[in-house]
């Protein structure tokens, strides 16, 4: 259970591949300003609580990443989030992005997300083991 992390009242274990795209899917992660977006991802993560970017590739038309998001968020909103909070920072320090994007909305609308997590099979071994484990424990407590 290391891998799992705790709230209060819940222990989970939610990360999530998450892809997103500037619009038109123009190449403008490069230099400095992909340099900057990577930097500026990992802080934006660290402004809210139970988030972390475990892995993060930031390539010249998209933006990949391995994200752990607590149940307490919905991963379209973190993803509004990020995508928001870097669309504001990277079009006030690179003019030149205000000009390729005259309407200000950087980012393609949708994004692509999926679970990463345990392995469906490993999941079912376990889940019958448990049942198992569980009558064993019964037989030995009762002596039948």
């Amino acid at each position: 259970m290391s891998e799992y992390k705790k709230l209060t009242h819940t222990i989970y274990e939610c990360k999530y591949h998450i892809v997103f795209c500037p619009k038109y899917r123009f190449k403008i992660f490069t230099g400095d300003i992909a340099e900057y977006s990577r930097q500026k991802l990992y802080a934006l993560a660290r402004q809210k609580d139970n988030l972390e970017v475990i892995e993060l590739n930031v390539q010249s038309d998209h933006v990949h990443m391995i994200i752990s998001i607590a149940p307490q968020y919905s991963v379209s909103g973190i993803t509004g989030f990020l995508k928001g909070k870097l669309t504001t920072i990277l079009f006030y320090l690179y003019e030149k992005l205000g000009k390729k994007y005259w309407g200000r909305h950087l980012w393609s609308r949708g994004f692509c997300v999926s679970t990463v997590g345990l392995d469906e099979e490993k999941i079912r071994k376990y889940v019958k083991y448990q049942e198992k484990k569980e009558r064993e424990k019964e037989q030995n407590l009762f002596g039948y």
